[in-house]
Formats: structure tokens, sequence, C-alpha cells
């Protein structure tokens, strides 16, 4: 994947306008290899292909029978299941299959990939199996024919693949910010649909993943992997960006990494077994959001100071709810929740301003 150009503020390192612009195909832009045609042109092959072997696959998994539009042994089980693994294959196909071959691919690379890939499988397999479900609630007690359905599960599957395999050659921060939400909401919404414990909100949301169920495993790996898609942002978006000095840099990077690798950790220690290491990870990642937030005015002057200002609405806000958990006005549930949308809403909307800035600033160049 494509190398980032250095911070704009290392004068020593400083890019001349030509080579600033090429560098401007940053780690998440697009491949530099093929016209918008060509890659049309692959995606739609790359979906007739998917089409074809879905439908061949759906034969002998659906046997060629009338079969219920959700729940086990139906067509949006199997649906669900085909495009998630579609949607990860075409995306990797994506990144990989039209990047600049002169540039070394590295661990990091790799790892990023990865995780965008499951994302993005779960958000295939999540979506289907909930319109699936949607359906099935709509038509009560009706059956889907074999050939039908044999077209169904290929045309889901080329649109999956289409779809994904766009994704991965047209990929930028705003993109990206798009899917960590669709990612967090669907996965944490599964989690709350599946669990086993139909009292789990009496607690806390940590509760969700503290089951012996599938739940727990949907809850936990959501905040892994959005852990560390949001390490992977961390290291990217700060690059190509006007910081006041280099320790500014340095430290927007840094407290988003801690976010990133604070928010994996609450996934990987369940707070039913690792109760002081749960909390303790969790409350540091509130204390790199609001250290962040505070700082970012000094660090980067060109954001928006409307930005600057809805991350101190949001700080607040933040505050109140603690306060009001604290008298007893609120339950942790609530607080959690409100307060993780805000924190997540917040580093979506940071995302989506340093992608424009730093747009700007090459067009500027």
């Amino acid at each position: 994947m494509p190398e980032i150009a250095a911070s704009s503020t290392e004068s020593e390192d400083a890019a001349p306008p030509a080579s600033a612009a090429r560098a401007a195909t940053a780690e998440f832009g697009p491949p530099t290899v093929g016209s918008l045609r060509s890659r049309e042109a692959l995606a739609m092959g790359l979906g007739a292909v998917a089409f074809v072997v879905a439908a061949l696959v759906s034969v002998p998994a659906l046997h060629l029978q009338p079969v219920p539009i959700a729940g086990r042994g139906s067509l949006g089980q199997f649906v669900a299941l085909a495009s998630a693994i579609v949607a990860m294959a075409s995306f990797v196909l994506g990144r990989f299959v039209l990047r600049d071959r002169s540039r070394r691919v590295g661990v990091l690379d790799l790892v990023d990939v990865l995780a965008i890939a499951i994302a993005l499988g779960v958000i295939a397999l999540l979506t289907w199996a909930l319109l699936a479900n949607l359906l099935s609630r709509a038509f009560i007690g009706a059956e889907v024919f074999a050939i039908p359905s044999l077209l169904l599960a290929g045309v889901t599957a080329a649109l999956t693949a289409y779809a994904a395999f766009l994704v991965g050659t047209e990929l930028d921060l705003q993109l990206l910010a798009f899917i960590l939400a669709m990612f967090l909401v669907e996965g944490v919404l599964a989690a709350m649909l599946t669990s086993a414990d139909k009292g789990w909100w009496k607690e806390n949301l940590s509760a969700l993943g503290m089951t012996d169920d599938v739940s727990a495993l949907a809850f936990n790996s959501t905040l892994i992997i959005a852990g560390v898609i949001v390490t992977t942002l961390s290291r990217h978006a700060t690059h190509d960006i006007e910081t006041s000095s280099r320790a500014a840099a340095r430290w927007v990077r840094g407290l988003l990494i801690t976010v990133g690798v604070f928010l994996a950790c609450v996934g990987i220690f369940p707070v039913d077994r690792f109760f002081a290491v749960h909390n303790t990870v969790a409350t540091g990642m509130a204390v790199a959001y609001c250290v962040l937030v505070v700082g970012l005015r000094f660090w980067i002057p060109g954001l928006q100071r409307a930005f600057i200002y809805l991350g101190w609405v949001f700080l607040a806000v933040v505050v109140v709810l603690g306060v009001f958990f604290a008298i007893g006005y609120y339950t942790l549930t609530a607080v959690e929740l409100v307060a993780a949308m805000l924190i997540f809403s917040w580093i979506i909307l940071f995302l989506r301003n340093i992608s424009a800035l730093q747009k700007d600033t090459r067009a500027a160049a």
C-alpha cells in the first residue's frame, strides 16, 4: 500500500508541490494503477463471478427445495454467510490487485487490510441477515422456491462483491469513517438482540460481553476489531496535515492510538473475568478522548472552530452524564450508551474533518 507523505511541518523533509501531489494518494487513497472505467469493469466482472459461484454453491446448500426466508437452513442464512465471505475476498482483491507494485507492503498494512476486511464481512453478514429477518416478518410463513432462491443468492453475492471491490479501490478516510460507524452500530445491535440475558441493560453495557453465548463473541469481537480500525486510522489521519509542532502531531497520533488500543482491550478483557483491567482501560480511553478534545485547538490550528466547539459540547455532556450517574439519576448503562455514541460520533467527525483538511491542503498545493 502506498506510503504517506511526511507532515508538512517537517520542512526539511517537505516535498515540492509536484511530488507532494503524487504523495497525496495516501494510505487509504485510490490505487495508482487503473482508470475509473477499468475499475468499474473489474468490479462488474467480479460481481458476475460471484453470481455464478454463489448460485452453484446454493444448489447443494439449499438442496433445490423451497426454503424459508429467515432462520436456520433459510435463504437469508445462506445469503448472509456467502455475502460475508464474498465481501472480505472482494475487498482484499480491490486493495492489492490494483496497488502500485513498486511499493512494499508491510506487516501493519496487512493487519489494516485484515481488520477492515473483517469489518466489511460483518457488515454484509448482518445487513443481509437483518433484511431477511424483516422480510420474513412481512411474509409470514412464506417460502422461496428453488429457482428464485438460486437467483437471489447469486444477485446478493454479485452486489456485495461489486460494492466491496470498489470500496477496496477507492478507500479513504471519509469512507473508512462510514465503515467504522456501520460496523460499530450493527455489531453492538447484534449483540443486544442475541443476548441470552434479557436483563443485561440493568447492569452495564459491558454485561453484553459476559455471557457464554454468541452475543458475547459478537460484542467483544466488535470492540477488538473496531479498536484495530481506530488504531489504523490514527496512524494515517495525522499525516499530511499542518500541526503546530512535531510534538503536536505525536500527541494527536498517540492519543488516537491509545483510544484504539484501549477499545480493543475492553473487548479482550471482559469485565466479569478481568474487572480491574477492564475498568482501567475503559477509564483510560475516556481520559485520552478528553485530552484530545481539549488539545486539538492548539495542536491542529487548521480545524474548523465549529468542530472544536462541538467537541467541547460532547465533553460537557459526558461530564454531566457522569454526575447524573453519581447521584443515582441515570443508570450506568444509559451513561455508557450515550457516552459511547458521543465519543465515536466525535471520532468519525474528526476523521471527516481531517480528510477535508488534507484535501484542501492538496488542492492549495
